[in-house]
């Protein structure tokens, strides 16, 4: 019997084609305003249901922490202090739960018809930013009651908003391609995002964190967005942990767009 040799390409890393996203973006859009829309179909209260989980929470935290343990907010009111940082919580958590599990829900879509997949977290990262301006101009409302109007600083809001987006989108490629294959991730995650709200100085401020925990702390990038957010809204120091959170991201979306394209070909077998 002849010998059979099966000759397979190497096994070769490469990036997420960049250019063919930007070719595909009319379908990003329309996956964002189709999100956006399934969101909120054959809801009651439609857009208020993006007040109430935010405003709940800080009522919740305001109560416990703000009245029951006093927590020190270095003279910021506690409402404010802890609504500025939840805003960018939700959009980042949001962004990431919708990524993990977008892959498995455009199961269709990736079987029959070929676009780039990362268009799919990418979108699912974005759809919440129409929840985060709701939302933000209830906080704004609040500023203005506590006497906090808003400064020239609040230019700088995209800037942090896209920073917090992006983090969302580091961490939103490696675990949707992961949740492909390993479907309990989507099950983990809600946990994980549960302890990682009070891993992050939300309902605390930072200053609490011992000296020699805090450069370990800021390993977590949502802490240099929260700090950051404080900063421009409140007038609260000045973080350099956001350095850190920029470095988080310029290492990880690399990392995610080439395990995500090394995924990519398993996608339409495994869904």
């Amino acid at each position: 019997m002849a010998e059979i040799t099966i000759i397979t390409p190497p096994i070769k890393l490469s990036m997420i084609n960049l250019r063919e996203l930007w070719e595909y973006r009319e379908l990003l859009y329309n996956f964002i305003i189709r999100d956006v829309r399934i969101r909120y179909k054959q809801t009651l209260l439609g857009f208020l249901w993006v007040l109430l989980q935010p405003l709940c929470m800080m009522i919740l935290f305001t109560i416990l922490f703000g009245g029951f343990a006093k927590i020190q907010t270095g003279g910021i009111p506690y409402p404010i202090f802890c609504l500025s940082a939840l805003l960018p919580w939700i959009l980042f958590s949001e962004g990431l739960m919708r990524s993990i599990t977008g892959m498995i829900s455009n199961a269709g879509i990736i079987t029959k018809v070929y676009f780039p997949r990362a268009i799919l977290p990418m979108s699912s990262v974005l759809s919440p930013i129409v929840d985060f301006i709701i939302a933000l101009v209830i906080l704004i409302i609040l500023m203005i009651y506590y006497g906090y109007i808003p400064t020239i600083m609040i230019l700088l809001l995209p800037i942090f908003t896209l920073l917090t987006i992006l983090t969302s989108f580091a961490i939103g490629l490696i675990m949707s391609a992961i949740n492909v294959k390993y479907r309990d991730v989507q099950y983990t995650l809600p946990f994980l995002i549960q302890m990682g709200l009070y891993a992050s100085p939300i309902v605390y401020p930072i200053s609490m964190i011992p000296d020699q925990y805090q450069l370990i702390y800021g390993l977590n990038p949502m802490v240099g967005i929260i700090e950051g957010f404080r900063w421009i809204l409140l007038g609260a120091p000045f973080s350099p942990f956001i350095f850190m959170t920029i470095g988080f991201i310029i290492i990880f979306i690399p990392i995610g767009l080439i395990y995500f394209k090394d995924m990519e070909n398993y996608y339409a077998d495994v869904v």
